[in-house]
């Protein structure tokens, strides 16, 4: 748990979690999962992208008010928002594909230059980029716009390579394979600036994420496995649960002993 203090003693708790490995494991999980579930929801209940767009976002409006009056890392809250994001990030670049029929090569360059001016105007106000100290309001909200950007930039360079120059999905799901590999090597062994390795990541396992869900899901014939957009969004939220919880009580005991730390 990391925590800074502020002034007259008050304690200013990180409100994201520290990078680990079931952070990063959960992570592709809930974007894979916001690939299948934006599918099921627009397509199989039949809902269409814009009515599910508009349930989705408002329930992930609900989700991050419930978030920011955590004050903290928060384990349920910050996933669930994670999650939802995930699926709103997909359906807007798919409404924007699908219904306005904005062309994947548009959609890719218009998310890349959003996220790069959030970034711009973090930095800017903040002097930092850095997810170890999202500490404040601002500096959170920052933080969630980045990733619905990620989310959005992701959905539209998997597809656009995916479908787009007709490489498939488990190509696909190499090529941003390798590329997260690439950042990974490059930060452990070649010195790569930490947060923009973790940026870096962060981005390319959306389309990693989105190719997996469509190679699980999408039938025989489209190049997938056929298991459908239920199955395989079930099967990822229930893990996504199941590693919730984990943190959960992992998180619960830490703190737990920090408490008692700082009662010594």
């Amino acid at each position: 748990m990391t925590n800074l203090t502020g002034t007259k003693g008050k304690q200013n708790f990180n409100r994201v979690p520290e990078v680990t490995i079931d952070f990063w494991l959960i992570k592709l999980m809930a974007v894979t999962m916001g690939e299948t579930a934006a599918d099921y929801l627009a397509v199989n209940l039949g809902l269409g992208l814009m009515a599910t767009s508009l349930i989705m976002t408002a329930v992930l409006v609900v989700a991050l008010i419930l978030q920011f009056m955590q004050k903290r890392y928060v384990p349920w809250a910050y996933w669930s928002a994670v999650v939802l994001i995930s699926i709103v990030g997909t359906l807007i670049t798919d409404n924007l594909v699908d219904n306005s029929k904005v062309p994947l090569e548009v959609t890719t360059i218009v998310f890349t230059v959003a996220l790069i001016a959030t970034f711009a105007i973090w930095y800017g106000t903040e002097r930092t980029l850095s997810i170890h100290s999202i500490f404040t309001t601002r500096r959170e909200t920052f933080y969630w716009l980045a990733i619905l950007f990620t989310f959005a930039l992701g959905t539209a360079a998997g597809d656009l390579v995916a479908e787009k120059f007709e490489l498939g999905f488990v190509t696909t799901g190499v090529i941003f394979g390798a590329i997260i590999a690439l950042v990974a090597v490059s930060y452990y062994f070649l010195n790569l600036d930490a947060i923009l390795s973790f940026w870096l990541a962060y981005i390319f396992t959306r389309p990693l994420g989105a190719s997996l869900g469509d190679f699980l899901s999408q039938p025989v014939e489209y190049g997938g496995l056929g298991f459908g957009t239920i199955v395989t969004s079930i099967l990822f939220l229930s893990c996504i649960v199941a590693i919730v919880i984990y943190m959960s009580v992992v998180y619960q005991r830490d703190d737990g002993l920090d408490e008692a730390e700082r009662r010594t």
